[in-house]
C-alpha cells in the first residue's frame, strides 16, 4: 500500500508508536478528519487488518472524546483478557490518554498460563442481569423504530464505548429513521457513516467490538449482509472460542428486512436461516415497540455477538411503553395469549397474522394458545415445553423459508424434547421456497396468510 494513496496510513503508524501524551495529541489533530477519510476509502480496504488499524485510530477516540461530561462510574472496561483504561472523569479528558493492557502471561515452563482456562464452548458467560416487569403504568407512546432508537439512545448516554456505524446513519438517521438525531447528540464518529461496503464496515465493527467498544452495526437491508457473511461467520461467531476466551465480541448487527413493500427479490429476504447454523451468535426477533426497545437494550449489554431482525411492516407499529427503564432477556419467549387446544408458535411479522386468525378461531370454538418465541437462537424451551405439554398439539408459524428454516429447527427442538407429550404431527406454515415476487399480490401468496392458520389448527384438533 503506497502512502500516497492512503495518507492516513502514515497518521496512524505514528499514533501506534506516539508516547501516551503524544498520542492523545495526534488523536485530537486527527479527530476531525478521520470521519470523511472513512467516508472516501476505496473498496479494496475491505480487508480486516486495514480495518482493524481503522477502528484503533477513530472508534476508541470516539469513545473517550464523545463521552459525557459527567463523571462515569467506572475507570476500567474489561473485555476478555483485555482491559481498556481511561480517566476517572471524561471531564478531564485533556490530560488522559487510551491505554490497551493484555493481561496474558506465559509461566517458566513456557506454558501459557491461560491454557488452564481454555474456552471450550463457544460463546461468552452470558453476566447476571435482572430484567424489569412489563408494566406500561403511565407510559409514552411510541412507534417501534422510535423505541428502537430510545433504547439505543439511552444506552449510548449510559454507556460511552457504545457507537453505532453503517450506511447513512448519521446525519440522515438510518433508511428508515432508527437513529435520527443521534449523530447531531454523540458526533459523527460515535455514529459513523461507513462506505457503501457492508464486508468492510461490519469487519470494522467486530474489531472495534474486539478492542473494548460496543458497536452496533446497522445493514441498510439485512439482504446486504450477506455481503459481510465471512465477517460475520469466521470472525463475530467464533472468534471467542477461537481466540481461547481472550476476546468476547459485544456487538449488535441489526436492521429491516421481510416481506411485505415490494421492494423485490434481493430486497425481501430474511437471513434468520443464514444466521442460524454460525456457532456464538444469538438472534432476536422484535414484534412490538415494548419488546424492541427491550430486546434492543439487552443486545447491546450482552457479552456475545447479537442478530436483531426488525421487520420493515411493524416500524409504524404503535404502543405505550413504560417510562422507567426496562432491559428484556434475550432468551425469553412472551407468552401473547393464553389457551388450551393447540400452541402456535411464532415471531416478528407474523405474530399478527396468527393474532388475527386466532379471532377466528375463537369463533369457531378453538382456545389457541400463541407464544411469540422472540428468541431464535437459543429457543426458550421451557416456556414452549410447558405451554406442549398442556395442549398436546403444535403449529408453527414463520415467514422464514420452509426449507432450512427457523421452523424447521424448532419443529427439530420439540420432537428431541416433548415428542412424548404430542398428540397430533408438528406442523409447519412458512413461505413458499421462491425468490419473493415485485408484484403485491404475489408477493402476499408467498407468506401465510391468516386463513391458511386458521385451516390448520381445524385440522390439528380434528
Amino acid at each position: 500500500m503506497e502512502k500516497s494513496s492512503y495518507p492516513l496510513t502514515s497518521d496512524i503508524t505514528r499514533l501506534r508508536c506516539a508516547t501516551p501524551p503524544r498520542k492523545l495529541r495526534l488523536l485530537l489533530s486527527l479527530k476531525s478528519t478521520l470521519s470523511l477519510t472513512l467516508c472516501i476509502l476505496p473498496f479494496d480496504l475491505a480487508d480486516y487488518q486495514i480495518s482493524q488499524t481503522i477502528t484503533m485510530a477513530s472508534l476508541q477516540m470516539a469513545a473517550l472524546l464523545s463521552a459525557p461530561s459527567t463523571p462515569v462510574a467506572s475507570d476500567r472496561v474489561r473485555v476478555g483478557s483485555l482491559r481498556l483504561s481511561a480517566s476517572s472523569s471524561s471531564a478531564s479528558r485533556n490530560g488522559c490518554a487510551l491505554v490497551v493492557r493484555s493481561e496474558a502471561k506465559v509461566s517458566g515452563g513456557g506454558v501459557s498460563a491461560r491454557g488452564a482456562n481454555l474456552v471450550t464452548h463457544v460463546v461468552a458467560e452470558k453476566a447476571a442481569a435482572a430484567a424489569t416487569s412489563a408494566d406500561s403504568k403511565p407510559g409514552h407512546e411510541l412507534l417501534l423504530f422510535e423505541a428502537l432508537r430510545e433504547g439505543l439512545d439511552e444506552e449510548m448516554e449510559r454507556d460511552p464505548t457504545v457507537c453505532v456505524m453503517g450506511e447513512d446513519v448519521g446525519h440522515y438517521g438510518g433508511s428508515y429513521k432508527v437513529t435520527k438525531g443521534l449523530a447531531t447528540k454523540y458526533g459523527d464518529l460515535r455514529v459513523l457513516d461507513t462506505p457503501i461496503a457492508e464486508n468492510s464496515f461490519t469487519g470494522m465493527g467486530i474489531g472495534s467490538a474486539m478492542t473494548g467498544l460496543r458497536p452496533v452495526v446497522e445493514g441498510m437491508n439485512m439482504g446486504f449482509l450477506l455481503l459481510a457473511y465471512n465477517q460475520i461467520s469466521n470472525n463475530c461467531g467464533m472468534l471467542h472460542y477461537t481466540s481461547g476466551g481472550q476476546f468476547k465480541i459485544p456487538i449488535v448487527i441489526r436492521g429491516p428486512g421481510g416481506v411485505g413493500r415490494q421492494l423485490g427479490a434481493e430486497h425481501s429476504q430474511r437471513l434468520e436461516s443464514y444466521f442460524q447454523s454460525i456457532p456464538g451468535l444469538q438472534m432476536v426477533a422484535c414484534s412490538t415497540p415494548y419488546n424492541a426497545k427491550g430486546l434492543m437494550k439487552a443486545a447491546i449489554r450482552s457479552e456475545n455477538p447479537v442478530v436483531l431482525f426488525e421487520h420493515v411492516l411493524l416500524y409504524n407499529l404503535k404502543e405505550r411503553i413504560p417510562d422507567e427503564e426496562y432491559v428484556l432477556s434475550l432468551e425469553e419467549a412472551e407468552m401473547v395469549r393464553p389457551g388450551e387446544h393447540v400452541t402456535i408458535l411464532t415471531y416478528s411479522r407474523m405474530r399478527y397474522h396468527v393474532m388475527q386468525a386466532a379471532k377466528t378461531l375463537v369463533n369457531k370454538g378453538y382456545d389457541p394458545e400463541v407464544i411469540d418465541i422472540r428468541s431464535l437462537k437459543p429457543f426458550d424451551l421451557y416456556t414452549i415445553g410447558n405451554s406442549i405439554k398442556k395442549t398436546h398439539r403444535v403449529l408453527i408459524v414463520e415467514e422464514c423459508m420452509r426449507t432450512g428454516g427457523i421452523g424447521a429447527s424448532l419443529r427439530s427442538a420439540i420432537i428431541d424434547n416433548f415428542w412424548d407429550y404430542l398428540d397430533a404431527p408438528i406442523l409447519c406454515l412458512s413461505s413458499q421456497d421462491v425468490p419473493t415476487p415485485y408484484a403485491g399480490t404475489l408477493e402476499n401468496w408467498t407468506v401465510v396468510q391468516p386463513e391458511q392458520i386458521v385451516a390448520a389448527v381445524e385440522q390439528l384438533c380434528k
